[in-house]
């Protein structure tokens, strides 16, 4: 067991700028997951209304999506390290805003503030993630990014669970103070670490000095690098069904399991959990790089399969074991087109390009739950039936991710070892 963890002790033991990374990510993660219920008890306190409350949800989602492509343009031309030290100093001091919400008449405040944080966080998260090839080895480069994708299902796990404790026992208040002390924390670490960053050339800083051509720009590049654009597609069209799938559990384990927040609290920690181990198995099955974009629709069309089970079930473990295991195929999944997208991407666009990634990302989601909540609205379909439609069409799209993607990915490839193996063969001599 020791062995196998042993290359992840050896990358934070050694590699000093990365362990300092990686700790502002824990603890910036835990205290977004840490206060994330003490805002919904806020809400709740001064409101009964069910629209108020699914409302900052979709103000979280909106704000994340409508400024990423400003984040990503952000990200690559300023200094990545000073960006993510000021966005956590600043969400800090939002989230002690959040104490300013005593009435209903000041509830608006949440949802503003709620906005700024998430587009603050629409600009770390991309900075974070290009930063990573910055301060690792080629090498290492995979285990990094398994370990902060491990990380993070261990705080999803444990966080939320520490902070609805917190919120019951010494209310919002003082969980919102100690939430903005933990990205002041954040930031101090990246404040110690040391970023190289390959900066713009001054002919490319002045002529993408307007935003809107920095922007274009970034999504040309995309467009005109289908060897960039197959990955940062990979994340958006899993979670297009699998957004859904995610949202359907809490009603689960309310209308199906009839466990409340006790089963919500068991089924997201198998999602946690699974999406922790699931890069570790995922490396381990496919330890090949070129056979990574062919990974992704297996993982769709298994992480489909699983939830197919989780709807057809009543029995609450089979439902754990299942949604374990159909995360773990998501964690693998997001693992494998991070990790190529840091691989492909110049780093003078790899903000914009991750940028990209998350609105996809953040939109397929947002759109997923919409389409959902309607079907259930309606009647149209049970809980159960709607669960297993989303898992079949995840399935689908994992097929369709097969003939389509896979197959200009095995083109690539092949092209790309035909001109490897030009490179290396000597030239002819001439007589």
């Amino acid at each position: 067991m020791l062995e196998k963890i042993r290359p992840y002790i050896n990358l934070v033991s050694y590699n000093t700028d990365y362990r300092r990374l990686w700790l502002s990510q824990v603890v910036s993660n835990f205290g977004d997951w840490f206060g994330v219920l003490a805002v919904y008890a806020l809400i709740t306190r001064y409101s009964d209304s069910e629209f108020l409350l699914g409302l900052i949800i979709v103000v979280k989602m909106m704000s994340l999506a409508s400024f990423s492509p400003f984040a990503g343009y952000i990200t690559d031309r300023f200094d990545r390290r000073r960006i993510m030290i000021i966005c956590d100093l600043l969400r800090g001091l939002l989230v002690l805003g959040l104490l300013m919400v005593v009435s209903y008449d000041t509830l608006w405040l949440a949802y503003v503030l709620t906005a700024f944080q998430m587009m603050l966080s629409a600009i770390f998260e991309p900075a974070k993630t290009s930063s990573i090839p910055n301060v690792t080895t080629e090498q290492e480069l995979v285990d990094a990014n398994v370990l902060s994708a491990a990380s993070w299902s261990i705080i999803f796990t444990i966080g939320m669970g520490i902070g609805g404790l917190a919120t019951a026992w010494i209310g919002t208040d003082l969980v919102f103070v100690i939430d903005a002390c933990t990205y002041v924390v954040s930031a101090w670490f990246i404040y110690r670490t040391t970023i190289p960053q390959e900066r713009m050339d001054e002919e490319e800083r002045k002529r993408t000095r307007n935003p809107l051509v920095g922007i274009k720009e970034g999504f040309q590049y995309l467009l005109q690098n289908p060897q960039v654009l197959r990955p940062t597609l990979a994340k958006g069209c899993f979670t297009m069904f699998l957004g859904a799938l995610t949202y359907m559990l809490v009603l689960v384990s309310e209308e199906v399991l009839l466990m409340g927040s006790i089963g919500i609290g068991l089924l997201y920690s198998a999602r946690g959990v699974g999406t922790g181990i699931g890069p570790v198995i995922g490396r381990r099955v496919f330890s090949e790089e070129q056979d990574w974009i062919r990974a992704m629709g297996f993982c769709m069309i298994f992480g489909g399969a699983m939830y197919v089970i989780v709807g057809a079930t009543g029995s609450l473990l089979v439902m754990l074991l299942f949604v374990f295991i159909a995360h773990a195929a998501s964690g693998a999944n997001w693992v494998m087109s991070t990790v190529l997208l840091q691989r492909r991407t110049p780093d003078t666009f790899r903000g914009r390009v991750f940028s990209t990634e998350w609105l996809l990302f953040t939109l397929a989601q947002s759109l997923s739950v919409v389409v959902a909540s309607w079907i259930l609205e309606n009647d149209w379909l049970s809980i159960q039936q709607t669960i297993m439609f989303f898992a079949l069409m995840l399935s689908v799209t994992g097929g369709i991710w097969h003939f389509t993607v896979t197959q200009e990915e095995k083109s690539y490839q092949k092209d790309r070892q035909h001109r490897e193996l030009s490179a290396t063969q000597p030239a002819e001599r001439m007589p």
